[in-house]
């Protein structure tokens, strides 16, 4: 076993994954921007580094590691305050990767594992699904700057002699989820009517328990080293499907109106959320096969257990057993 740096381990991923490599046998050194709340303490080592867009001292934290995995970024923001938004995911995305990767304490690591991001092939698919192959084509800040720092990755890794590995995951929902999907849990709980009942896309998703596993997969697997992988349920939904499983775990009525889509896209143009829209109306679909060949993996958490456990974690935090 190995003992293993994951930056950003205080985040939704970070600490799903924590726990499972701790599991597995493997010793763990977790890196966060901000001190933890009081009795939020984790039971491995977990160092205040500051924002990774600053220059950070990676010295003490790297000492024997073997393995680093990457999630520390600035992630996408739905309305982004920032004057100049590519500006501040390169600092934090691109040059915040490099300060690490740089480093002389890096010098004794054998592998790096960077979480990147599925929309570096795109926001969205029509006829054809993202293969890991297929030529990227990022297309806002927070894609852009994933691209910059995969290429930077696998550069550096050449250049220094780490082993790399990057995987791009879609959403990722599970206990902890934040965003839209937390938004979606709220809606049906609370019983709001949703205008979605006629809309037939189709849309991969990763429960954060299937995305920590394949990280634990490709941590010691010598066929991982080299590649860009692709992750999923390997089931995709559309969004009906998906808020008729949220309903059903919660033991609630699924209120689906049939509105049309073209009358959807229209309303959201008007009200200036036609980028939310699409996310619901639109598809976006992942063929991870390549990835389940050369891994050998499969995801062992289906759909309906990883929205069973959001479930079970949103019920909790309302205050019910």
């Amino acid at each position: 076993m190995s003992r293993v740096l994951v930056t950003g381990a205080n985040g939704f991923v970070g600490k799903d994954l924590c726990k499972l490599l701790l599991a597995s046998g493997h010793t763990v050194v977790g890196t966060t921007r901000s001190q933890v709340q009081t009795g939020d303490d984790p039971s491995y080592e977990l160092r205040t580094v500051g924002d990774m867009g600053d220059a950070v001292n990676w010295g003490e934290v790297l000492d024997g590691v073997e393995c680093v995995v990457h999630l520390a970024a600035r992630v996408h923001v739905m309305r982004d305050v920032e004057k100049d938004p590519l500006s501040a995911f390169r600092k934090v995305n691109v040059w915040g990767t490099e300060q690490l990767l740089r480093h002389e304490g890096m010098r004794s690591v054998k592998r790096v594992i960077y979480l990147s991001t599925v929309k570096v092939h795109g926001d969205q698919t029509d006829d054809q699904v993202f293969r890991s192959t297929d030529v990227l084509a990022p297309n806002d800040p927070y894609a852009i700057s994933k691209y910059e720092a995969e290429q930077l990755v696998e550069s550096l890794g050449a250049k220094y002699g780490f082993e790399t590995v990057i995987i791009r995951p879609p959403l990722v929902y599970g206990p902890g989820v934040g965003g839209n999907f937390a938004r979606l849990l709220s809606l049906v709980d609370n019983g709001v009517p949703l205008p979605l009942g006629a809309v037939r896309n189709a849309r991969s998703l990763v429960a954060v328990a299937n995305l920590s596993d394949l990280i634990r997969e490709c941590i010691g697997n010598p066929k991982a080293p080299g590649e860009r992988f692709l992750v999923s349920d390997n089931h995709d939904l559309s969004t009906p499907e998906l808020l008729r499983i949220i309903a059903n775990a919660m033991s609630r009525p699924a209120r689906l109106i049939p509105v049309p889509e073209k009358a959807l896209l229209l309303a959201a143009r008007l009200l200036g959320r036609s980028a939310e829209a699409s996310r619901l109306i639109g598809s976006l679909q992942i063929d991870i096969n390549e990835t389940l060949r050369v891994l050998d993996w499969l995801p062992p958490a289906s759909p309906t257990d990883g929205i069973a456990a959001a479930v079970d974690w949103y019920s909790e935090q309302q205050g019910r057993e």
